[in-house]
């Protein structure tokens, strides 16, 4: 025993020295592969990148250059207006002083003008401006030289008409150019959106012949893996694990075989611990049942009432306790693949009475109401493991049901299926025990208060011995109470084929 034990440690201390060893090549595979797809599509990123920027730059520029030219355009337009209403209003009145918003109204002109040559970065547009602003300087060369005249506005208030016309000459002119370079940054636009399209297109065979290449260096690897594992799972200790590709997933195979060899062995210690559990659990436990049947039915002499109580205790913590261990044993059976089935056509309302009657102590002990809706169905199945079948139900929704509720038993026939349903009282199915409910050796979150413990086998077997017969178990959905739902075939699916 020491020797195996020393040399699974021997083992153990081996391989993690080899993993150090092999550990970076699947690394570097998986870094390669993504260096390769990973280039390429930064390089593109990095060009649609700029590519967009510069629009946007582009674009912010012509925004703002075409938001502020309008804005300058209307604020000429409206000064000289402003202009000249003064010289009207001072010439129909007569008063020199009018002219005050005239000047006010050249100084804004005159600010804007300079504006906008610095935002025109055209020749056509800095020649039209500059020839505005000579036509208002003229106009206002003219006001200055009145000297308290008024005879020579006359001739000013049609300059302004010329004036104006400039101005919306001007204002065209620059409209026309926002509207060349709107095309142009369209164009732009849609030239980016070519350069992107295209160099997605040449990506992508690039991308599926790097898909089919790495497809081939990592997924068989990982698919022998996950085979290995699923194997197992499904308790599949026999045939060896052998896994090709990179050297660490090589050395990943040889660990997962390393423990199917492990698991081999601790599965026949496990048929052996059983077996010795049948021989030394079994015998003793039968005189004890034996001995406090003997008791309690007073063969020894009569009891006291409370000699009589314990030696019921007993005798009925003795049946529970033969029933656990007949459970294990059953589960060992299954695992192992001994359970052989030997079928034969019985009445399924005959075995269920059986059951009942077997039943029958715990049954009175909480008070419960048997609801039993089964006619004569025959059924061609293993008579002792349905037994067992119907018996892990009942005892499950015994245990679960309340002191003097109902346990309901509905069974019919549809084409070649036999349905029985199996209904409690109790607390139900928590949410969080539907999936695994029928797991081995699982207890669930409702655990009644009870001074025998189940081992959490019944449901498990009893879904084994269904799966085996071809049948399947099913937990039903209801507002109280646990519903579960046996289907067998009601003929042997083997000889029928």
């Amino acid at each position: 025993m020491s020797s195996s034990i020393n040399h699974d440690v021997e083992s153990s201390s081996v391989f993690p020295a080899q993993s150090k060893r092999y550990s970076k090549s699947f690394l570097k595979l998986i870094l390669f592969g993504f260096s390769l797809v990973g280039l390429p599509l930064i390089g593109a990123l990095i060009n649609s990148a700029m590519s967009i920027d510069n629009l946007a730059e582009q674009s912010r520029k012509t925004v703002y250059q075409a938001t502020e030219i309008t804005h300058e355009n209307r604020v000429i337009i409206d000064e000289i207006v402003l202009m000249e209403r003064s010289v009207r209003q001072a010439l129909i009145l007569g008063d020199i002083s009018l002219l005050e918003g005239y000047f006010q109204a050249h100084d804004e002109f005159e600010m804007a003008t300079v504006k906008l040559f610095d935002l025109s970065s055209r020749v056509e547009q800095k020649l039209a401006l500059e020839k505005l602003r000579l036509l208002e300087l003229s106009i206002y060369r003219e006001v200055l030289e009145l000297d308290g005249g008024f005879e020579r506005l006359n001739g000013l208030v049609d300059s302004f008409s010329v004036l104006l016309d400039a101005a919306y000459v001007f204002s065209s002119i620059g409209h026309n150019f926002i509207d060349l370079d709107v095309k142009k940054m369209l164009g732009f636009a849609e030239q980016a959106r070519v350069s992107v399209q295209w160099q997605l297109i040449a990506l992508i065979p690039f991308v599926i012949l790097l898909a089919i290449v790495f497809s081939f260096f990592i997924t068989r690897p990982i698919r022998q893996i996950d085979n290995a594992i699923y194997s197992l799972g499904q308790g599949e200790l026999s045939k060896p694990i052998l896994v090709k590709g990179p050297q660490n997933l090589k050395y990943l195979g040889e660990r997962l075989d390393w423990m199917r060899r492990r698991l081999l062995k601790l599965e026949e210690q496990k048929i052996q611990f059983f077996r010795h559990v049948s021989h030394e659990l079994k015998t003793p436990l039968t005189a004890i049942l034996e001995g406090a049947d003997l008791l309690a039915e007073g063969v020894t002499g009569k009891l006291t009432d409370k000699q009589q109580q314990i030696a019921n205790i007993l005798h009925s913590s003795s049946i529970q306790l033969h029933k656990h261990i007949e459970n294990l044993l059953s589960f060992s059976a299954l695992q192992t693949d001994k359970s052989a089935l030997v079928k034969h056509q019985v009445d399924l309302s005959e075995v269920l009475d059986v059951v009942l009657e077997n039943q029958n102590l715990s049954i009175m002990s909480k008070e419960l109401h048997i609801e039993k809706n089964c006619p004569t169905l025959l059924l061609e199945c293993d008579e002792e493991k349905t037994k067992i079948m119907l018996d892990n139900l009942l005892s499950n929704a015994i245990k679960f049901s309340p002191q003097g509720s109902c346990i309901r038993f509905n069974a019919i026939q549809t084409d070649q299926l036999i349905q029985l349903d199996v209904i409690d009282s109790g607390v139900g199915i928590n949410e969080v025990d539907q999936e695994r409910i029928f797991e081995p050796f699982y207890q669930g979150q409702s655990v009644p208060d009870s001074p025998i413990k189940g081992t959490g086998l019944g449901l498990s077997i009893a879904l084994g011995y269904a799966l085996a017969h071809g049948g399947k178990i099913e937990t039903i959905e209801r507002p109280n109470g646990a519903h579960f739902r046996l289907t067998l075939p009601a003929h042997d699916l083997e000889r029928v084929v």
